[in-house]
């Protein structure tokens, strides 16, 4: 009980600390900063509305940079004689003072316009109404170099999740006048990230619909869309998606009127829909510094950062460089003291370090000094997730990793030998009308999008007869896993569709003991923590826009990726990987039926399927990792 009020303690004096912070932050904008909103005319006559706060002190000999960040989420408050708490992308640059910039995109709140998702880049631009996020960015940037006084004509841009999509698509204005932009958690494809994953449905997602698929009908201050919104009358989210959703043509009593939601059910496959609102194909060419950030615990945008910068990288010459912390999604841009993603303890003030040792820095280069690129900051900024310390790389992915896979083997064991028996695989029962959890935070399943699951305890899957499990000895050394993770799976099914999850989890040993901020209720002794998991649909597993069935009772290859992955297995800890075909309600439910359509699938086309993972020879199933050498 002592520990228990002391955990109560700390987190109320750590409220208190933030609260202090930000009623201080409030007092110094308002002391330091005017307020001006403007409705921002884009080059088809559609005007954007646009909050742009100035500090007091600027002048002719007193010249700021401009830092924006736009959004789908509300500039708010709205109002001159209306402040926020806090501006800009942390509190020192808001104390270093530029001029921040807030705008609402197209047909959100106050702009006028017709909103939609993950708006298509139109690369060759013939006439004023072939407009995209990059056109608006540069109009945007082009008004206020001429319209905001005593600015120094270098603008900046930054935003998280859906603004980091904007940030990203921004990159490919191509303005001159924009120095530097930080695209974090952005969004690059919905087909592997958010709504999807490998064309996955992402069904925990289910009640973040309303805010993406209602158009608004006049410009607004306030959310219009809450009439589509969700009240589940349990607390049990498990049981309301089993309920509810565990097809989904039962959906449509709540998103019948729902754009982005019949959008969803009309494409199943990676159809030009979908294509043409892949960010990553436009990356080329892009002159100006970015700096793209990222959580290794964001279970919404993590394919997202990862491929924004590989793909950066790839095609362009410009200063380029990938930051990636211990966070979830957006954390690094609040600072709760003693840094935790669900259970895990991974350190003090680490948002506090990003914001003020790598972000602050990037910034006041680019829009305040020299520009040269002589930052101080590396190619890679990366978090070692078991080590609990960051790291600094000059190329990544990291040229000297070796690449290396950890192979299935007979009796559950898991190695770097490839097996050399000639017949030998496991088997389990895929039902689903007894599907695989996610978790076993039930509650946390109503949320508006899932979140702790990312490094949640997997004993509660390892124990199922139809989740199989392989792990090692107890590692005699540390082993760092860096970089990009492969599944070569060789499986047979009786039915001619499946899902296939491979999970990468980190076994503590039994007598691991407790840190300080471990929760009420929760033990590390044995516990299986979740590095990185990872769904592939075996009907996508030759091609996205094409499914195939899986040939029934022959044996069939499904390669996949899973995302990169940073983290140090220590010495006396073992490594495992679980496979299964269900991760409900994360993901809806593959039917194990091909069709053309499965999320048309009644509960009576859901099959039971019978799937053998081989591991012999012949077929050598595993995970290719890469292995930072010594």
């Amino acid at each position: 009980m002592r520990k228990f009020y002391l955990l109560i303690a700390l987190f109320s004096l750590n409220v208190a600390f933030a609260q202090n912070k930000i009623n201080e932050d409030s007092l110094f904008i308002r002391q330091n900063y005017n307020k001006y909103e403007y409705q921002i005319p884009m080059r088809d006559g559609v005007k954007l509305f646009t909050a742009v706060y100035v500090p007091k002190d600027a002048s002719k000999e007193n010249k700021y940079p401009i830092l924006m960040q736009r959004t789908c989420y509300s500039v708010a408050p709205y109002g001159t004689d209306k402040f926020p708490n806090r501006l800009g992308p942390n509190r020192f640059l808001m104390k270093e003072k530029y001029i921040f910039v807030y705008q609402d995109v197209r047909g959100r709140y106050m702009s006028e316009g017709t909103w939609t998702n993950m708006t298509p880049h139109i690369s060759e631009k013939k006439k004023k109404t072939d407009v995209d996020e990059a056109s608006d960015t540069y109009d945007t940037i082009e008004w206020l170099i001429k319209n905001i006084p005593h600015n120094n004509g270098r603008v900046g841009q930054w935003g998280i999740s859906y603004p980091g999509f904007y940030t990203a698509a921004g990159t490919l204005s191509a303005h001159p006048a924009l120095k530097a932009s930080s695209p974090q958690a952005p969004i690059a494809d919905f087909w592997f990230d958010d709504f999807h994953h490998n064309g996955a449905l992402t069904l925990g997602y289910f009640f973040a619909y309303p805010v993406f698929g209602v158009q608004k009908k006049e410009n607004t201050t306030t959310a219009w869309y809450q009439h589509q919104s969700i009240r589940p009358k349990t607390p049990d989210g498990f049981q309301f998606f089993y309920d509810e959703l565990l097809t989904l043509p039962n959906a449509e009593k709540y998103y019948k009127d729902n754009f982005f939601w019949q959008e969803n059910m009309s494409h199943p496959n990676y159809d030009e829909f979908w294509q043409k609102r892949n960010l990553l194909p436009h990356l080329k060419n892009i002159k100006h510094a970015v700096m793209t950030v990222g959580g290794w615990f964001d279970a919404e945008d993590l394919y997202g950062p990862l491929n924004i910068y590989k793909t950066i990288e790839k095609n362009s010459k410009n200063y380029n460089t990938l930051v990636m912390g211990p966070f979830g999604h957006g954390d690094w841009a609040r600072e709760r003291g003693q840094h935790m993603h669900n259970h895990i303890y991974f350190g003090d003030s680490i948002s506090t370090f990003y914001q003020r040792e790598i972000e602050t820095p990037f910034f006041r280069h680019f829009l305040k000094e020299k520009a040269d690129g002589n930052t101080g900051l590396p190619e890679a900024y990366l978090f070692d997730t078991g080590k609990k310390e960051w790291q600094k790389f000059e190329k990544y992915p990291v040229p000297t990793a070796e690449k290396k896979t950890l192979y299935f083997q007979p009796d559950g064991r898991l190695s770097f030998n490839v097996p050399q028996v000639k017949d030998s695989f496991s088997e389990y029962l895929s039902d689903p009308l007894k599907p695989v959890p996610h978790s076993e935070n039930f509650r946390q399943m109503l949320g508006f999008t899932p979140r702790n699951y990312m490094s949640e305890d997997q004993r509660f899957a390892a124990r199922r007869p139809d989740v199989l499990t392989f792990q090692t000895e107890p590692l005699s050394e540390d082993i760092t896993i860096c970089g990009e993770l492969t599944a070569n799976l060789f499986v047979e099914t009786t039915s001619n569709d499946a899902d296939f999850v491979v999970k990468l989890i980190d076994v503590y040993p039994p007598d691991e003991p407790n840190h300080s901020t471990t929760p009420q209720g929760v033990f590390l002794g044995n516990y299986h923590q979740l590095v990185r998991g990872e769904i592939m649909p075996a009907r996508f597993r030759n091609s996205f826009e094409k499914p195939e069935p899986l040939p029934i009772n022959q044996v069939t290859p499904i390669k996949f990726r899973l995302q990169d992955c940073f983290h140090t297995f220590k010495k006396g800890h073992r490594i495992m990987i679980q496979v299964q075909s269900s991760w409900f309600p994360l993901f809806a439910l593959n039917p194990q039926k091909f069709m053309e359509n499965p999320y048309k699938a009644t509960k009576a086309e859901l099959t039971k399927s019978f799937i053998k993972v081989f591991h012999n020879a012949s077929h050598p199933s595993g995970l290719e990792i890469e292995v930072l050498r010594k």
